[in-house]
């Protein structure tokens, strides 16, 4: 999953220790999410919009996966 968080970090004047330190998280794990290494939890993508009071979808953009990938866990047949 995509996403414009290191964009609308820098626009607010924060550092990821920063962040990380208002959401819960760590440095670690705020710039893994910038590089689109991980993606958070939910839990951890609605801590990110209401700091900086957004929605999620500002933040993230979701692009789904072709139909058939392995990770496609709840598939209906």
């Amino acid at each position: 999953m995509k996403n414009k968080l290191h964009k609308i970090r820098k626009d607010h004047q924060i550092t990821q220790t920063q962040l990380a330190d208002k959401v819960l998280t760590t440095r670690q794990t705020i710039y893994l999410i910038e590089k689109d290494k991980v993606t958070p939890s939910l839990e951890l993508a609605f801590k990110l919009a209401q700091y900086f009071e957004i929605s999620i979808e500002d933040i993230f953009i979701y692009s789904p996966k072709s139909e058939g990938s392995e990770d496609d866990l709840f598939r209906i047949h």
